[in-house]
C-alpha cells in the first residue's frame, strides 16, 4: 500500500480542483496523483464538509474503536456471569 500523502497536501489539491478552471484529469496529472485518488478525496471532503451524507474518516474510526470496546465488555461480562453461576452452584448445592 503506497505511503498516504500529508492532509496539507490532499486539503490543497481539493482546494484547487473546487476551485475548477481545469479538468479533474489535468489537475490529477499536474500533482502526480491519480484521477480515482483525486475523486475519493473530493467526495470525501464533500462528507467531512456535510454537503454529502456519509461517515467521515473519524466517525469511522471511533466507531470502530467502540465496536471493539463493546465486544471486550460483553466477554468480560460473559465471564463473570459464568462465574457467578458457578459459584452459585458451590455455595446452594442441590
Amino acid at each position: 500500500m503506497p505511503k498516504p500523502y500529508p492532509r496539507e497536501f490532499r486539503d490543497n489539491v481539493v482546494a484547487v480542483a473546487r476551485a475548477g478552471g481545469a479538468p479533474l484529469t489535468q489537475i490529477a496529472k499536474d500533482f502526480g496523483i491519480s484521477e480515482s485518488c483525486l475523486s475519493n478525496w473530493l467526495k470525501a471532503a464533500d462528507v467531512a464538509d456535510g454537503n454529502r451524507p456519509g461517515v467521515t474518516r473519524e466517525e469511522s474510526q471511533e466507531l470502530r474503536e467502540l465496536k471493539r470496546r463493546n465486544r471486550l465488555l460483553e466477554q468480560e461480562n460473559e465471564v463473570l456471569r459464568r462465574a457467578a453461576a458457578y459459584l452459585a452452584r458451590d455455595i446452594n448445592p442441590k
